[in-house]
């Protein structure tokens, strides 16, 4: 294999790698996603559960606030009972009372029900606040985690990125051009191998005059299909 297209096959190699770690940076930042999903989730019910719970309580100071307002009206009744002059006078006061009654008796059911609720929500505040705080926790252990397989990764991005400066210092311009012109199609297939006689970028077969050149290596061979750089692989040993 001639030096120039050792060289394609090398900086292939590198750019593969340096492509790999796109899709780790993603899988990693799924993770942390999740957590926070998760956690946003947890919140909301929350904060859900905390607003329900203050409207019920509003509600039943309301309703504690409108007994207060009752009682002192019947209060004020029975004090007009002694300057009741007719009947008519009495029936309206009668009926006044039995209508404040009524809605003491309204007022105090509503508040019976609504400290079920209170009771309730409560209950459901409590494991809310226990997901939450585990959701939480979730969070900051995947921030960590991410932290450390990110410096990880820098490290060897850091490393990939200084092998391939130094390779492409020692390439020819034109060669280069050659090869990012068909990597903009091809991605990381610009340069395959051939097996079978077949171009493993397109998978056609090649005629014998090209399969011929590529096991000489001589020169720089590419596919007549599709165009990518071909090159036969070493040999194991």
């Amino acid at each position: 294999m001639n030096k120039y297209l050792n060289q394609l096959v090398q900086l292939s190699t590198i750019d593969q790698e340096i492509d790999d770690f796109g899709p780790r940076i993603e899988k990693i930042e799924r993770a942390l996603n999740g957590a926070l999903d998760t956690k946003q989730e947890a919140q909301l019910k929350l904060d859900e559960l905390v607003t329900q719970t203050k409207e019920a309580q509003l509600k039943r100071s309301q309703h504690e606030l409108h007994l207060a307002e009752l009682s002192d009206k019947i209060k004020d009744i029975a004090k007009k009972v002694g300057a009741i002059k007719s009947e008519k006078e009495q029936k309206a006061l009668q009926l006044e009372e039995e209508i404040c009654k009524e809605q003491c008796d309204f007022s105090n059911e509503e508040i019976e029900r609504l400290d079920k609720i209170i009771e309730s929500k409560n209950g459901y505040l409590e494991e809310a606040k226990a997901h939450f705080e585990a959701a939480e926790q979730k969070v900051e252990a995947a921030k960590v985690a991410i932290a450390s397989e990110m410096e990880s990764i820098d490290k060897e991005r850091a490393s990939v990125y200084a092998k391939k400066e130094q390779l492409v210092g020692q390439m020819s311009q034109k060669i280069l051009t050659f090869y990012e012109k068909i990597r903009k199609w091809a991605k990381n297939t610009a340069v395959v191998p051939v097996r079978k006689q077949a171009c493993y970028g397109c998978f056609m077969r090649i005629n014998d005059k090209t399969y011929a050149a590529v096991l000489k290596g001589e020169d720089i061979v590419t596919c007549p299909h599709c165009g990518r750089i071909l090159y036969k692989e070493a040999e194991a040993v």
